[in-house]
């Protein structure tokens, strides 16, 4: 073979090996701007290359290995962000829920003081007051013992809340664990079989 013809040769690989780095740079773009999740299945068939060139051309592999690192980044920076808002969402609930079994907690002890102060007026009328009076308080006295009944109902609703938004947020804590340990197995899993490659 002449040498002219060897140099046109090896030039035209050149140029077909660059025109494949091109397709397969403009492939993992266009996933980048579809969010989609690079492969290298994936990324060889939108390229129109065989995956054999992205394993054994240096820079096809790592233009792989870059859009695969950066995906994996973009995916856990997002699962972190998704974690976060749940986590702040029941901590809000959870933090209401407390407030408000304060505020009732403070009510009730606030009626109860009452209703103490009222029975001693009641005894101390008993002794004074003729029986028309001592019936007015009764009556008070009876109204105020429902409206304690009543925070009692409240107080007991609020407690369960409390514990059922305490519950949900260790379930989401449970789960959120375990999604990142299932997104943590399929990065080595697919480490592994890059590193079989």
């Amino acid at each position: 073979m002449k040498p002219d013809s060897t140099a046109a040769a090896i030039a035209a690989r050149r140029r077909q090996t660059q025109q494949k780095l091109d397709q397969v740079a403009a492939a993992i773009a266009q996933l980048r701007r579809e969010r989609g999740r690079p492969t290298v299945r994936g990324i060889a068939q939108r390229a129109g290359v065989s995956a054999t060139f992205l394993y054994e051309n240096t820079e096809a592999r790592a233009l792989v290995s870059n859009a695969v690192a950066d995906s994996r980044s973009r995916h856990d920076r997002h699962t972190q962000q998704q974690h976060d808002q749940i986590e702040a969402t029941w901590r809000e609930r959870a933090l209401n829920a407390e407030a408000e079994l304060g505020r009732t907690q403070k009510e009730v002890l606030a009626q109860r003081r009452r209703i103490g102060e009222l029975m001693g007026q009641i005894r101390d009328f008993d002794q004074m007051v003729p029986g028309d009076s001592v019936q007015a308080l009764i009556a008070e006295n009876t109204t105020l013992k429902h409206r304690v009944q009543q925070l009692t109902r409240e107080h007991r609703t609020l407690q369960e809340r409390l514990e059922g938004a305490r519950s949900n947020l260790r379930f989401a804590d449970k789960r959120i664990a375990a999604l990142e340990v299932e997104v943590l197995d399929r990065q080595d899993g697919a480490g592994a079989k890059a590193g079989q490659a």
